[in-house]
């Protein structure tokens, strides 16, 4: 069974880059991603993800807190 992973950053290109570098393992399944932390609390709660990826520094909610409303 693979690690379900969400991906968070606002930079397009570093998420379609870790999206790559994460899909490059078949123990992983990237099985969404999110532009900022409110998406990401939105998105963990859909997708339940087993880990996320979360750039820190973002516009409409930062990844700590994100991170501390998610948990």
């Amino acid at each position: 069974m693979a690690v379900r992973a969400l991906v968070v950053d606002d930079s397009g290109f570093f998420r379609r880059r870790i999206v790559e570098i994460l899909d490059a393992d078949p123990g992983i399944e990237v099985v969404g991603t999110a532009a900022n932390g409110q998406e990401a609390i939105d998105e963990a709660a859909r997708l339940r993800p087993d880990v996320i990826v979360m750039d820190i520094e973002m516009p409409v909610m930062d990844g700590i807190t994100a991170v501390r409303r998610i948990m």
